[in-house]
């Protein structure tokens, strides 16, 4: 199988479990975020998965992960600060030297490359709540091995 994303997302979902909080809490970190969740949270999906650089003795990809982390304030109350915080500690997880990257070899890939391909933030004020939302893509090489 050369279909790699849901081995990055169940990777990094399980590195940011119980490893980012805000306010001494738990972040949690969903693929689809259920009825009864509340703020602040981290909804992690895939993207694109293409074919990099495919020779004849090599097959690599490059995925694209979203995670997004969403904070919510009574209208005019809250600010991006810890919206700020939490990407912060997602991304010191996520985006780490070489000797850090997730390891995938039991699934048959090595990953060679992790990088932030950016974030974007976005502000919305609706009639009773301000949402604050990061939006990080991360790209990840990887080697079918």
């Amino acid at each position: 199988m050369n279909e790699v994303l849901h081995h990055i997302r169940k990777a990094f979902i399980d590195r940011l479990t119980d490893n980012v909080t805000v306010q001494g809490i738990d972040v949690p970190i969903y693929n689809v975020i259920p009825r009864e969740a509340t703020y602040p949270f981290i909804k992690i999906y895939s993207v694109s998965n293409d074919e990099d650089d495919l020779n004849r003795s090599s097959f690599n990809t490059e995925a694209v992960v979203r995670l997004e982390v969403l904070t919510r304030f009574d209208y005019n109350s809250g600010g991006e600060l810890q919206c700020n915080l939490i990407t912060d500690e997602v991304i010191n997880q996520i985006r780490t030297s070489p000797s850090g990257y997730i390891d995938l070899t039991a699934q048959g890939f090595n990953v060679y490359v992790i990088q932030n391909r950016g974030i974007k933030y976005i502000t919305e004020n609706l009639n009773d709540h301000t949402f604050y939302r990061a939006i990080i893509n991360i790209t990840v090489k990887a080697e079918k091995i």
